[in-house]
């Protein structure tokens, strides 16, 4: 599957690698989901095969009316479908308290036919709500985002096997198996310490064995750290931040980033830009991600497969338990 996943990712690339290499080779997200979505698809239709009208089932809860988080939940809604997971949107007023939050949270949890429950933050309501509280509150069973407590402690004691991981991190993982390249004994820079992408980052880089270094706001001496780098990953949330004479040449960099930055040959006035300044990386670095087209339809895709692993895990259960 990997040598296939590669073949297809380097055909027909603009910048072809010869002597004088003058840019580096895309790692396209769009193209690689695909193909996860492909197998989760095979995936689920053997489920269905096996155990007669079963279905994995995601719930996703949303409190409040965010344009961003709408557009969101329906990209994800319609992975799901086209993968065959049964999927639900269930949607609280901005009036809901931190209780009635719970409340439903609590009574997902407990029902058999959901194996995948997410929170879609930020959450848009009028009343105070710890988002930390809730986010806890989901069981480890079912946390298919990887943002649990439980889940997050797994994964730093290197418990891979025990544990949902982060969907975009997972994602970058993946994209960074396309290239060819092995982690084990590489050197890996991660940007930014959040709890969704770099911190689980730095652990999934560290248990595939990589020497990983994680640089934030105080790091002082930042385009050096970068410059060491044979696989950069960014998510800072600033726009093109970092610069391609920074970059170690051959490095792999992904760009988690997603930024707007003015442009008045667009017609909204705005286009999407990375953490990383992509012109001049794109003449240093051997693989990059674009944005948009990279990292952000792999994190859909790793949410999808984190929830057929959730069924999967359930099933086993159910015929352990007969």
């Amino acid at each position: 599957m990997l040598s296939s996943i590669t073949h297809f990712l380097r055909v027909g690339v603009s910048g072809c690698q010869g002597s004088s290499r003058s840019m580096a080779t895309i790692i396209s997200g769009n193209k690689t989901s695909k193909l996860v979505r492909e197998r989760l698809r095979t995936e689920v239709d053997k489920m269905r095969t096996e155990v007669s009208g079963f279905r994995p089932s995601l719930l996703v809860l949303q409190v409040g009316h965010r344009d961003d988080s709408n557009l969101y939940i329906s990209t994800k809604l319609k992975a799901a479908a086209e993968i065959g997971i049964d999927a639900k949107h269930v949607r609280l007023p901005r009036t809901a308290t931190q209780d009635d939050v719970l409340q439903s949270i609590l009574s997902i949890n407990e029902d058999e036919s959901v194996h995948g429950l997410i929170v879609q933050l930020p959450l848009d309501s009028v009343n105070q709500i710890n988002t930390e509280l809730i986010t806890n509150s989901v069981s480890p069973d079912k946390d298919v985002d990887g943002l649990s407590c439980i889940n997050a402690g797994k994964l730093s004691r290197g418990d891979l096997n025990d544990c949902f991981i982060p969907c975009t991190p997972n994602g970058c993982m993946e994209l960074i198996r396309q290239t060819g390249m092995t982690v084990e004994g590489k050197h890996a820079v991660v940007i930014g310490r959040s709890k969704i992408v770099g911190a689980p980052m730095h652990d999934l880089l560290l248990w595939k064995h990589a020497t990983v270094t994680t640089c934030h706001s105080k790091t002082p001496d930042l385009p050096e750290q970068v410059s060491r780098a044979d696989i950069l990953v960014v998510g800072a949330g600033r726009a093109e931040m970092v610069r391609g004479e920074w970059i170690k040449e051959g490095a792999v960099v992904i760009d988690c980033g997603i930024n707007h930055v003015p442009d008045e040959t667009k017609a909204s006035g705005k286009r999407v830009v990375g953490d990383v300044h992509f012109a001049s990386a794109n003449q240093r670095a051997g693989f990059i991600t674009p944005v948009p087209g990279g990292v952000g339809p792999m994190t859909v895709a790793m949410l999808m497969q984190n929830t057929v692993q959730s069924a999967k895990r359930f099933l086993l259960w159910r015929k352990m338990s007969q």
